[in-house]
This record gives structure tokens, sequence and C-alpha cells, in this order.
């Protein structure tokens, strides 16, 4: 008999990471029954048996506050209830939430939802996915509630949302960014046409995002003045109520004036590098005086020669009221940022102060496109009371002598 011939061993193949990946979702995909490997593309239908809550349209004589756009309002395209019902669940227009998965749809593609899947068996759709994930932050109920208005458990509510907000973060960016020449010219025509202040590029203020914290998390750095535990939001906003610098992430233990010495705005501001545009001259005024670029703030943001702030003891000419009224700006941007993405008013409980700043920055995102996209912000949307409420304001002592002359000039003109 002739000897047996060895059979030679086959060589493994190493598989690169890529193809590693790429095997598994096989594998996790063919280990799926039939009926799992369908998609869950009937979603909205889904979405609204399961929240069958009557639904009571606005009158067609319902204000909103419009936002000029260079190109164009976005008309429905859904029908006329259906539409102002799905805006009332995720805050957008169906057109304006087809954009948003765009900016997020080669992120969510590439990372396919293994494991998420709704409880019919569907894989979850990127459309799916962003809905869960607006609606976790236009709604701020808890994971397990949105979870079951869409059929799928509190950690694929946790992870899709987690995931929507990184690639958020990214993608939709642009959104967000200081003017140019062209546009800040647009800007101050609107605060002078609307508010009477010439020159002005828009105003400021600050709210705290409360939160409950572990026990051994807590600390007096995240303590506020009124016992709660928060984190401050400081924004600046333009005529058309839209953000155009944001800072977050500090502690709400400090005050507006120190969070803004904080900020690389201020840095910029007081190194030259930002509100440095033409300067306009006060014709009318028999000193011609010139008026450098500027932003409004309250009395608890300190008097700059680019930051002005009302009068502490008296009000020459009724500049105070005038003040008041051209900053709420600022004040009516948080109100609809709060009551439009509610996650930010309720109380949330024990966030990671880590990932809570990019929550913050995408609901300003979240704000600014629906501006951008022509959709209009809601006031019955808006918060009704302060954005702060219960929050007093504290006063800063800090007066710089260039800003209390601008401020006289400024008083003077608008007499």
């Amino acid at each position: 008999m002739a000897p047996v011939k060895k059979l030679k061993k086959k060589k493994k193949k190493k598989k690169s990471k890529k193809g590693a990946i790429v095997a598994e979702r096989e594998k996790c995909s063919s280990s799926l029954p039939p009926e799992a490997k369908a998609v869950d593309s009937d979603w909205w239908q889904s979405f609204c048996n399961k929240n069958s809550t009557p639904f009571i349209p606005s009158s067609a004589s319902e204000k909103h506050i419009v936002a000029d756009h260079p190109h164009g309002q976005a008309g429905p395209s859904l029908h006329d209830e259906e539409e102002e019902r799905f805006k009332h669940f995720f805050r957008v227009s169906k057109k304006t939430f087809d954009y948003i998965c765009s900016l997020v749809r080669e992120d969510l593609v590439s990372r396919p939802p293994l494991g998420l899947i709704n409880i019919e068996g569907r894989l979850l759709t990127v459309e799916k996915q962003v809905a869960i994930a607006m609606r976790r932050l236009a709604s701020g109920e808890s994971q397990v509630s949105v979870g079951e208005a869409f059929g799928v458990g509190q950690s694929t509510v946790s992870q899709v949302t987690w995931r929507f907000i990184e690639s958020m973060e990214v993608r939709a960016c642009h959104h967000l960014s200081w003017p140019g020449p062209t546009e800040m010219e647009e800007i101050k025509a609107g605060f002078e046409a609307n508010l009477g202040f010439p020159n002005c590029c828009g105003a400021i203020d600050a709210t705290h995002i409360t939160m409950t914290l572990p026990a051994i998390e807590t600390s007096d750095d995240w303590c506020d003045s009124e016992r709660n535990y928060s984190m401050l939001l400081q924004v600046i906003v333009d005529h058309n109520l839209r953000f155009l610098d944001i800072v977050t992430g500090w502690p709400g233990s400090m005050n507006l004036s120190l969070i803004l010495k904080c900020s690389g705005f201020f840095k910029l501001c007081e190194s030259g590098e930002r509100l440095v545009g033409p300067e306009r001259v006060l014709t009318i005024l028999p000193s011609r005086a010139r008026v450098r670029e500027y932003i409004l703030g309250s009395g608890a943001y300190p008097l700059l020669p680019w930051l002005i702030t009302p009068y502490e003891e008296r009000d020459s000419f009724g500049f105070n009221a005038k003040h008041q009224e051209a900053r709420r700006v600022a004040e009516r941007a948080l109100l609809q940022l709060k009551g439009s993405w509610r996650i930010l008013h309720k109380v949330m409980w024990r966030p990671d102060k880590h990932k809570l700043p990019s929550i913050i920055l995408v609901c300003c995102l979240l704000h600014n496109i629906m501006i951008d996209g022509g959709d209009g912000l809601k006031e019955g949307v808006a918060l009704s009371d302060h954005h702060d409420l219960g929050y007093k304001e504290e006063l800063s002592q800090v007066v710089d002598p260039q800003g209390q002359a601008l401020r006289d000039d400024l008083s003077k003109y608008l007499s």
C-alpha cells in the first residue's frame, strides 16, 4: 500500500479590520429571522398609531416668528394637518427633517444599527433613528417613554440619541458661526430698523440647564445661587433670534461676568479680532460721535467698549427701556430654545457632564436650522415664563470709561 499523502494545511487568510466588521454584520444579519431583515420604513404611521392622543391643530391666525432665508420658505410636503402634527412632535417641518437626515445619514449608515431592532423585528431606518433622537430632545421625556412611543427599548433610545448628537456636532456645525461682513451688515441694519440701535451686532444672555447629580459627583462648583445643580449656557443672538455664538460646559455657580471672561468671544474682542467692523458716524448729534460695533447685555455683564449695559442709577432719555426691548431678542431666543427642546428645560436626571455640552450645542444647532430652513419659530412652543425663572441677577460693578462714553452717545442718539 502506498504511503498516505499528507494533507497540506491551508493557510488562514488574515481578515482586515474592515473585513472583520463586514463579516460580523453579515453574521448578525443572517442570524436574524427573515422578518427582522426588513426595515421599518413606515415608522411615521406606526408612531402616529402608538400616539393616538387627539391632536388639535393651531388656528390659521396663530402668529409665527419668521426669519428671512436666502433659499426661501420651505413649503409643506405633507397634508397641512399631518405636517402640523409632524412639527408638534419633532419641531421641524418634514422638509427640514429630511435635510437633517441627509446631514447624518453617512454616519448612521456607516455604522449600521446592529442590534437596533424594534419590537416588530425590523431594523431601524436612518429616518426612524433621527426621529427617536429628535423626539427625545424635543419632549424631554424619559428614554423609557420615548422608547415605548417608537416600539424600542431604553438602551436603543440612549444609543441612537447619542450617535445622532455626535454626528450633528460635526455635520451641522456650519449652522452656528460668526457672521461674515455681508451678513453682519444685514444684522446691524435689522437692529437699527427694528429696535433703533445703530451698528449693533447682537445681544447676549445666559441661562441655567438644571440637573440632578449622583451623591459622589455633587460639589459646590455645580451648585448655583438657587441651590440647584446646573450648567451655564451663554448665547449671542441676532435680530432674527438666531444664535451667533454660544459658550457652555461651565458650572452654574459662576456668575455671568465670569463666564463671559472665560469665553473665546471675550478674548477675541479684547484682542481686537472681533467687533472691529466699520464705525458708524451719528451725524444727527452735534458731536458727530463715531460708534464702533458692539453688543447689548444686561446689568449682570460689565460695561465695556464693545458691550453696552443699561444705566444702574439714572436712565437718561429713557435709554434703559429701549435697551431692554432690544436685548430681549436674546431672552426670546432662549425661551424658544428651551420651549422647543424641552430636554434643556426639564431637570436632567444624572446626565454625563462631559456629554451635556454636546447635547446643548446640538439643540442650539437645531434651533438655527429651523430658522435657516424657513420653518419659522412658533410662539406657542416657547416658554411662557422667563427662561431662568427663579434666578436673581447679580449686577456687575465693572464700568469702562470708553463703554460709558459710547452708552452716553447712544442714549442721546436714541432720544
